[in-house]
């Protein structure tokens, strides 16, 4: 009987464990080919080369942005970006898009000294907070940047390059729901590449 109960013990410990690793485990968003899973919106450019997701200015020079056909709630996002032009960008989360008015949050991809980390409201009360100005030296500009977006109810952390940029508790993001999207500021001559774009989610 005990070695019955010590064999189900270990079973159920493994089990466990499992269940741990695979909730912790990272889904990829991208898979390096196509744009599969994903919608554009506006007639700025996204494309695929050489496994990257480009986003290039297109002749309107307005907004532009791809979303997540799926919507996520809690998550921790990681993504790599290089800014090949200018570089004013973002990732939005649980957002809701009609046309190229999106309605949610940001966090800011931006050339230095433009807050990239920062988390902002789109249609709604603005910048809700900024990095402190010398965490901004974590940013690559031209170079690869590795940035993780963790959402978990009300609460949002942003990291650059392992460096935390910004923490915030809102009751209004807390409500949201809706897509992860990547945009393209207007204006032209923005051009920046994304990969390795993979989500842990977290319930």
């Amino acid at each position: 009987m005990k070695k019955l109960f010590y064999q189900l013990s270990l079973i159920t410990i493994f089990l466990t464990f499992s269940a741990i690793s695979y909730s912790q485990s990272y889904t990829p968003l991208f898979n390096g080919k196509d744009l599969s899973g994903w919608t554009i919106h506006g007639e700025e450019k996204w494309y695929v080369d050489d496994g990257k997701i480009i986003c290039e200015s297109g002749p309107k020079k307005e907004y532009g942005y791809l979303s997540t056909i799926d919507h996520y709630d809690d998550f921790e996002l990681s993504l790599d970006f290089k800014q090949d032009a200018d570089g004013n960008s973002g990732v939005f989360f649980r957002s809701t898009l009609e046309g190229t008015k999106i309605t949610g949050w940001q966090a800011e991809v931006a050339p230095p000294g433009n807050h990239t980390g920062g988390i902002y409201e789109s249609y709604g009360r603005g910048w809700l907070i900024k990095p402190d100005p010398e965490k901004d030296r974590a940013l690559k500009m031209g170079d690869w940047n590795n940035l993780k977006v963790k959402v978990i109810g009300s609460k949002v952390i942003t990291y650059l390059n392992g460096t935390e940029m910004i923490e915030i508790e809102d009751e209004k993001i807390g409500e949201g729901k809706g897509s992860i999207a990547l945009q393209i500021h207007d204006g032209g001559g923005i051009k920046v590449s994304w990969k390795n774009i993979k989500i842990k989610v977290l319930k």
